[in-house]
């Protein structure tokens, strides 16, 4: 016990786990901004194929290094209805093994890179600014040496137990009792919130000669459980989708755990037999310990073998998995009973769950101002025709649509506040500021929908007729300004810059064919054609779809970065 309250154990043990825990965010954020516009990609490529899922969360979970984000990313997902049950337990099955590559990177006795990486991770962060590749590879540089010199850390912070009786006879029970050490592992995790740092734990006892192979095998089983827990607590709330895909994470790790601790023996030798060393050799001497480059009492084999476990663990349990992915999805249903309600109207791409990886979560937001754009221009298209028949089922269809951008503007822009506060990087912090431009421009294009088809209801209502030459005038405006809107959308759904000139050609056609046709209504008063009260109704449709065509324009200049 007087061990366990020991200040340098543990000044160095929770030093070094919160430098480990540091270092894997900063190397994570680098690796994110890096990654960017591909790990976008990667997801975009999912299908329903369970392969291909499969080996979407391989490539995502090794970006991002962390099977708990990105099971709570495939939650969010599921929860927006991008994707379906059986596509995100393909991705889950494939984050499990994309999360051991961190095991593995570092399972390699390269802890005395640590301080080299920071320093030389520091001089890009620092001195790169205006490279933005650069600077991100010295994020990625700065949390990985922070990374292995808070391993190093708590390796040396473990020494004093090496001689306590107590501390071996506790992990000498856990290698005869297996539950226990599965026990111990799940609580761990849980507790630390962090799978990667219970190994990084692991490895620090077990090189330290402190445990055996046969209690850190045990540890990391208990790791697999404990890291589905995060899930599980991010689906509280969500759809049942989402919370059968957390529970599906949980019962395939479950499940694995069990019945690898039924055939425990034969697991550990296949890992022995493809894994060079003896993974409980202690170095005795002094000559043994510097051909190793390590010290008296360390284990030089054990680190590749507790690697080599987390992974093939997870290969094998992924590919008797993957076929019945059918079956495991059938078991949540039936665990977790009843139909879910779909909303005709509701935010589809955006998740908050994503804020921590900046890359996805921008483009969720791309993804739902798009969507934005769509609804705006289908407003602008069934508002020209409720100009022609004022239907109410139209009109019932016009409001919840305008409803609707009201509930985009001001949810993307709370995403968007929200991101903003992440660590990011310039280029970022500009696109948040054009897309919240976008935003509001088209909230205000549905605002002027609103206006016209108000307008229009007056009309009915006070029972004013236009001229032939009012009516073909607001129809020429509104086509004018829905094609406009057209365009816009289209390139911000191809993420197309280039449509700047043919744009300021409309802007400019627009505007001079408003001023057109209300100096050609002014005359008509004049001459007596037009009488006041239709004049004042013709005048404000005119004007309300100019207005279109001007927040068009501003979202035109937010695409092309000009706002």
């Amino acid at each position: 016990m007087s061990i366990l309250l020991n200040e340098a154990f543990l000044f160095g043990l929770f030093g070094g786990l919160g430098l480990f825990l540091y270092g894997m965010k900063i190397m994570s954020e680098g690796l994110q901004k890096l990654a960017g516009e591909r790990m976008r990609k990667i997801l975009a490529a999912l299908t329903n194929n369970r392969i291909m899922g499969t080996l979407v969360g391989i490539g995502v979970t090794t970006i991002i290094q962390s099977s708990s984000a990105t099971t709570v990313m495939v939650v969010g997902f599921v929860n927006a209805g991008l994707m379906n049950l059986m596509q995100a337990i393909g991705v889950v099955l494939g984050a499990n093994i994309g999360t051991t590559v961190t095991a593995q990177i570092i399972a390699f006795k390269i802890t005395k890179y640590a301080l080299p990486a920071i320093g030389f991770g520091v001089m890009l962060k620092l001195f790169c600014r205006k490279n933005r590749t650069y600077s991100y590879v010295g994020e990625a540089l700065l949390g990985f040496g922070m990374l292995f010199f808070g391993l190093a850390i708590m390796r040396d912070a473990f020494d004093p137990f090496k001689t306590s009786e107590q501390f071996r006879n506790f992990f000498l029970l856990i290698g005869d009792n297996l539950l226990l050490g599965v026990l111990v592992g799940t609580i761990m995790t849980v507790i630390v919130q962090s799978s990667t740092a219970v190994i990084a734990i692991t490895l620090a006892l077990a090189t330290s000669g402190l445990i055996s192979f046969e209690a850190s095998v045990a540890l990391i089983l208990g790791e697999n459980i404990g890291t589905t827990v995060t899930a599980n607590l991010a689906a509280l709330g969500t759809n049942l989708a989402a919370r059968r895909t957390a529970l599906a994470h949980f019962l395939f790790n479950f499940i694995g755990v069990a019945y690898m601790l039924v055939l425990f023996p034969v697991f550990l030798q296949v890992i022995t037999a493809i894994t060079p060393g003896d993974p409980n050799l202690i170095l005795q001497t002094q000559a043994q310990a510097d051909a190793f480059g390590m010290r008296v009492g360390d284990n030089p084999y054990i680190a590749r073998h507790i690697a080599n476990t987390h992974t093939l663990f997870n290969v094998i349990n992924t590919l008797i998995f993957l076929p019945i992915v059918g079956l495991l999805a059938k078991l949540t249903t039936v665990i977790i009973r009843g139909k879910d309600e779909v909303a005709e109207y509701h935010l589809k791409y955006i998740d908050t769950r994503v804020l921590n990886t900046p890359p996805i979560a921008l483009g969720q937001a791309r993804s739902e101002t798009r969507r934005m754009g769509q609804i705006c221009l289908e407003m602008v298209e069934e508002t020209t025709l409720y100009l022609k028949d004022p239907n109410e089922k139209r009109l019932d269809t016009l409001v919840k649509k305008e409803e609707m951008v009201d509930l985009l503007q001001r949810d993307i822009t709370n995403f968007l506040v929200a991101l903003s506060q992440q660590p990011i990087s310039s280029q970022t912090s500009k696109d948040i500021a054009s897309l919240m431009h976008m935003v509001n421009d088209f909230e205000r294009i549905g605002d002027y929908c609103e206006k016209i088809w108000l307008l229009a209801q007056r009309k009915q209502q006070q029972k004013i007729i236009f001229s032939e030459i009012a009516d073909n005038d607001i129809a020429d405006m509104a086509q004018k300004a829905r094609d406009f809107l057209a365009l816009i959308v289209s390139a911000l759904d191809r993420g197309d810059v280039s449509v700047m000139e043919k744009a300021e050609f409309m802007e400019r056609t627009i505007n001079q064919t408003e001023e057109t046709y209300r100096n050609g209504h002014i005359a008509r008063l004049n001459t007596g054609e037009c009488a006041v009260q239709p004049g004042l109704v013709f005048i404000d449709m005119l004007h309300s779809f100019e207005k279109i065509g001007d927040h068009t324009f501003n979202v035109t200049k937010a695409l092309v970065g000009r706002k």
